[in-house]
């Protein structure tokens, strides 16, 4: 097979995520749900947390079950959980319990299903541009609030009165479209045959004998956990940004801004898409550990000289946008540093398995951060509750950055 073949792979998988972004469009859902329930910000967080975590889990289950299996039956699944969590969304989604089982758990399982399967795909497809390729497929996932945010707006509308029929119309309405359009883009999906290279192309040396290590062996060693440690605490800054974003920013916007927080949360995701595709050509070309740094790095500077003190839309759009071009990088980064240093015939399993520093972190961190929000609200101190959550965020990527700089191969791979 040619190897410009595989470009349509990739263009099925970059659709497939874009529409599975709707995830970080969650913040959307949470001014109207507390206008219409009276929920707290703790409330309103929960069925994200519960999604970021079984988004985790589904992975972890279709990582091992897409590379027995294929990626077409797995992400075809997805689809159908991501579809039914939102059909069910509609009719129990009234109350908290009822949106966390049917957004929070089944359409979360449903992402994450679906997810792994484009990734895994194109490592198989692309070995010559790893960190490019899982970029450019999680771009998608990253900019999906572009196409989401403003979507989800316009549904729910800006009447408090129309709520109670907007929000349940809103959740049918995506069913629909993540039943044709998830399973619908999975029947383009298909792996290269054993040993298929891109014509041309030649291993590098650290690659050409690289061992393939299982999930067991991966779990043996050092890397993994570093990996993790890295992956949680770098992925805290940004998923605790994208929960808070369409709050602080609506709250921004009341004085007057140039973007409504539908449009300014569109903005964002396309500074996540570009730090995907961004950080993971970087990491090609100089290196996994730099890219990782420059990652911290960037959300130092965004957590403590833009969003601890926030003067104004600007310099918290700015902040933000800054976080969203880190975090989309370890996105990308991630499922790469899992290939070259685990080998890619097992890399839906064994990123699945990575990934559930992703979803634990979430399942956390946005929770912890949500309820120090609470009480400074309580305490009319939004402010001293911004600054505890930026400078506790940006101490927490200092530590990914020193946990980074001990990352090398395994010795057997």
């Amino acid at each position: 097979m040619h190897s410009e073949n595989r470009v349509r792979y990739a263009a099925a998988a970059v659709f497939m995520q874009v529409l599975l972004g709707v995830i970080y469009s969650w913040s959307i859902f949470r001014g109207p749900l507390a206008l219409l329930h009276g929920w707290s910000k703790a409330q309103t967080i929960a069925p994200y947390r519960y999604s970021l975590l079984s988004f985790a889990a589904g992975m972890i289950l279709a990582g091992f079950w897409q590379d027995r299996k294929g990626p077409r039956l797995v992400a075809s699944f997805g689809g159908f959980l991501l579809g039914t969590g939102c059909l069910l969304a509609a009719y129990i989604g009234s109350t908290v319990d009822g949106l966390i089982l049917a957004y929070g758990v089944v359409a979360g399982f449903g992402v994450g299903f679906a997810y792994v399967t484009p990734i895994a795909m194109c490592i198989k497809w692309f070995p010559d541009k790893r960190g490019m390729i899982v970029g450019l497929a999680v771009m998608g996932f990253g900019v999906g609030p572009l196409l989401f945010g403003p979507l989800l707006e316009a549904l729910m509308g800006k009447d408090p009165a129309q709520l109670g029929e907007t929000i349940p119309r809103t959740f049918l309405i995506l069913s629909a479209i993540f039943y044709i359009g998830v399973i619908g883009a999975a029947q383009f999906y298909k792996v290269p045959p054993a040993g298929w290279k891109p014509e041309g192309w030649i291993p590098p040396p650290g690659r050409a004998g690289a061992t393939e290590i299982p999930p067991a062996g991966m779990l043996a060693t050092w890397q993994f956990y570093v990996l993790w440690i890295l992956y949680f605490l770098g992925t805290s800054v940004g998923l605790t940004a994208i929960g808070e974003a369409t709050p602080l920013l609506q709250e921004m916007a009341k004085s007057g801004a140039f973007l409504s927080a539908g449009a300014a949360l569109g903005v964002m995701s396309i500074f996540n898409g570009l730090g995907r595709l961004g950080w993971g050509s970087v990491s090609d070309r100089y290196g996994r550990k730099v890219a990782a740094l420059g990652m911290c790095a960037v959300s130092i500077v965004a957590c403590l000289g833009f969003l601890r003190e926030p003067g104004g839309f600007l310099q918290l759009l700015t902040g933000l946008c800054l976080v969203a071009v880190s975090y989309g990088g370890y996105l990308a980064l991630m499922p790469s540093f899992t290939a070259d240093y685990f080998g890619p015939k097992n890399v839906g399993a064994n990123y699945g398995l990575l990934f559930s520093a992703w979803g634990i972190c979430g399942f956390v961190v946005p929770g912890y951060f949500a309820s120090i929000m609470d009480r400074a609200k309580a305490a009319h101190d939004l402010a001293g509750g911004y600054n505890e959550v930026y400078l506790t965020l940006s101490g927490l990527a200092l530590v990914g950055a020193i946990a980074s700089t001990f990352l090398r191969p395994p010795s057997n791979a």
